[in-house]
């Protein structure tokens, strides 16, 4: 019987500025959107380029992408993950996905403040 191979993949938190794009499903009126991604991959890059080109293929129009690191690099920053997240990041582990965790519209140009 094989071993498997222990995955390199880990778990990275991307926060996603998306502009406005025909069938992108925001809301009336919204300018564009912020989404809080967790995306599996061997690196950051990895886990950029697949949200980018998932986000690309659903209609969306990603502008910016800020990397917040994997969960332990956040607990070392001092972050505060509840179980929610970290099960979302399990999930996209697991699932080798690309999963939004959380979405906020933004309207005439206003930054999104995530909690």
């Amino acid at each position: 019987m094989e071993k498997k191979k222990p995955s390199r993949q880990q778990v990275y938190t991307l926060l996603v500025q998306i502009g406005r794009k025909d069938g992108d499903g925001l809301p009336d009126g919204a300018t564009g959107a912020a989404l809080m991604i967790y995306a599996s991959g061997i690196d950051e890059a990895e886990a950029v380029r697949e949200t980018v080109a998932i986000l690309k293929q659903a209609d969306t129009a990603p502008l910016d992408v800020t990397g917040y690191g994997t969960l332990e690099e956040r607990e070392a920053e001092g972050h505060e993950i509840g179980e929610e997240e970290r099960d979302l990041m399990q999930r996209a582990l697991e699932e080798n996905a690309v999963i939004v965790a959380q979405m906020t519209p933004f309207f005439d140009g206003e930054e999104p403040v995530f909690h």
